[in-house]
């Protein structure tokens, strides 16, 4: 099974992936999720480094062959820039492994809980951007961001910056006063739900690359997106 933890407060755990990882005899994952799972007699906790996806998904089928009841544990949802994704790459060069039972177990990911706080930002066609170039080059990025900026989509940025990449965030936001106008609202939420929670909303014009790091969830809305008191939100209409 490959398990979605959340955005950070246990509240938000499924109910599904709380049963699962009660009968798990294995938990694999990137060192800070497994750390949220509970150590208890009969499982044992296999925590691994955030660039060892496919090591990982490798070790879970072997395990899973043994007889071993696995959970692979991602934060947010496992279907969204997670584990989900690099269990079935690892399968498909495993044709052996191909009888395995795969379950994927939702999770609230980082931008739904995001948008939920912040109010309603994603209320109308959206998209989601992952800016990390760890698995696709920042030619790339660039030009989804452009065409969605042009399409008129919201967007979610997921790993906006880090201490590898300090300074692409920036040339994000460039591209974005490039395509958008200097007021379209943009919203920094960090740590969701958790007690080191902040967000912060201000017009593009005010964006600062220092207002992101990899713990925050970047949302940019449409040229329709607007305040209603401390609120923020899309209109589900579209004006002809």
């Amino acid at each position: 099974m490959v398990a979605g933890l959340g955005p950070g407060d246990e509240a938000l755990v499924t109910p599904e992936v709380t049963a699962a990882l009660a009968q798990a005899t294995d938990v694999i994952g990137y060192i800070p999720y497994v750390a949220r799972v509970a150590p208890r007699p009969g499982l044992t906790l296999h925590p691994t480094d955030n660039r060892a996806e496919l090591d990982r998904a490798q070790h879970a089928l072997d395990l899973a062959a043994t007889g071993a009841r696995v959970v692979i544990v991602s934060s947010g949802d496992p279907g969204v820039f997670a584990m989900a994704s690099a269990l079935f790459e690892a399968l498909e060069a495993r044709p052996d492994r191909n009888d395995t039972e795969i379950r994927i177990l939702p999770g609230i990911t980082a931008m739904l809980a995001a948008a939920a706080r912040a109010g309603a930002p994603l209320g109308h066609d959206f998209c989601a951007i992952n800016l990390s170039d760890n698995l696709k080059p920042f030619a790339e990025v660039e030009r989804r961001l452009r065409h969605a900026a042009r399409g008129g989509f919201a967007m979610a940025f997921y790993n906006p910056r880090s201490k590898s990449r300090p300074h692409q965030f920036g040339q994000v936001l460039e591209i974005l006063r490039q395509e958008c106008e200097p007021a379209r609202l943009i919203l920094f939420a960090r740590a969701v739900s958790t007690p080191e929670e902040q967000l912060i909303c201000v017009p593009l014009c005010e964006a600062r690359d220092s207002m992101a790091d990899m713990r925050t969830v970047v949302i940019v809305g449409n040229e329709a997106t607007r305040r209603v008191g401390r609120w923020i939100y899309t209109p589900r209409s579209v004006a002809p």
